[in-house]
């Protein structure tokens, strides 16, 4: 007799104890049926998680503009003519008052982001003590720095960060027509840097660059194989930033993207599932969607580093009317 599509299995859960994902398995999860795959996700979620409750993180440019690098996203480098001005690192007591702010909005994660290519010394310190103040006001802390070198992440660590952020963006065969001002594998280094010294990671992509369906599979795959995935996953929608690069780039297609959370649920299904960038311009039945594929996790607060996130009162009346709960 034939298998249904619910008996059908992929090679990934042969493995006795973690899972091995191949980009042809998690090519294959994508192309299942729409429902089948929401199905297989929202399962795996329940099993893993709450399914009704969801994280909220709230993120801060401590230093915008100016950066060195080409990410052809990002309204943040030099090499581009957008919006977005240069400004100095902030200093410890504005870092501090919007922290406290978000921890009195519900956040429970402060995430701070700087534009360089990697933290020289001296900004590294001033850091650290933005990590240290942030610590101590209750919130777990996240920092994306660039590319860390040798001992900063330990830095980080003693300091009390508790997430580093680097995104891997897309997958290594993609990622040469994006940036081309350093590697995929420089990126796989801060990710190596920050393990070894014992902080979680938060790495995902961005979704919606020209990337094909296959380069989606394969950055989930690599995700979901390093020596220990990681913690947390955000999935971000590219937002189109005029005078980048990418600023004409054509739409996804939702159901796709909702594909992608799904997908990412399956292939890490301890992780926290981060609905990212993109969220403002999303329909709240889209979010359902994605919330019912797997995301658990959220940007909470009217801005993310240079692009704006969804309305506190909006995502406020959206968690109302789901019933979901904010943790």
């Amino acid at each position: 007799m034939p298998q249904t599509l619910a008996e059908t299995t992929f090679s990934a859960p042969h493995a006795a104890s973690r899972p091995v994902w191949t980009t042809a398995d998690v090519l294959a999860l994508y192309e299942l049926p729409f429902m089948e795959l929401l199905w297989r996700a929202h399962t795996t979620h329940r099993q893993n998680f709450d399914a009704n409750a969801i994280q909220r993180s709230t993120l801060l440019s401590i230093k915008t503009g100016g950066c060195s690098e080409d990410c052809g996203y990002c309204s943040q480098s030099a090499r581009y003519a957008t919006d977005t001005e240069r400004e100095r690192l902030l200093p410890l007591e504005e870092v501090l008052a919007a922290a406290r702010s978000a921890r009195e909005k519900g956040a429970s994660r402060f995430c701070m982001g700087a534009a360089w290519k990697s933290p020289k010394e001296g900004d590294l310190e001033k850091v650290l003590a933005m990590v240290q103040g942030v610590k101590a006001l209750g919130l777990e802390t996240c920092v994306t720095l660039g590319m860390l070198k040798e001992g900063q992440a330990q830095k980080l660590k003693e300091a009390g960060l508790d997430y580093y952020n680097h995104n891997l963006d897309t997958d290594q065969e993609f990622y040469g027509k994006v940036v081309q001002s350093h590697t995929h594998a420089d990126r796989l280094d801060t990710l190596d840097r920050a393990q070894e010294a014992g902080l979680n990671i938060c790495s995902g992509g961005i979704i919606g660059m020209g990337e094909s369906r296959k380069n989606r599979a394969a950055l989930l795959a690599q995700l979901a194989t390093l020596p220990k995935p990681p913690e947390s996953v955000p999935i971000n929608h590219l937002v189109p930033i005029p005078g980048t690069p990418l600023g004409n780039a054509p739409p996804l297609d939702s159901f796709e993207f909702v594909r992608t959370i799904a997908a990412a649920r399956i292939v890490m299904p301890a992780s926290w599932v981060r609905l990212s960038a993109g969220r403002m311009d999303m329909s709240d039945e889209l979010q359902a969607l994605c919330f019912f594929a797997g995301a658990n996790s959220i940007f909470y607060g009217e801005a993310l580093l240079t692009t704006g996130n969804a309305d506190v009162s909006r995502d406020d009346a959206l968690f109302a009317r789901l019933g979901l709960q904010a943790i």
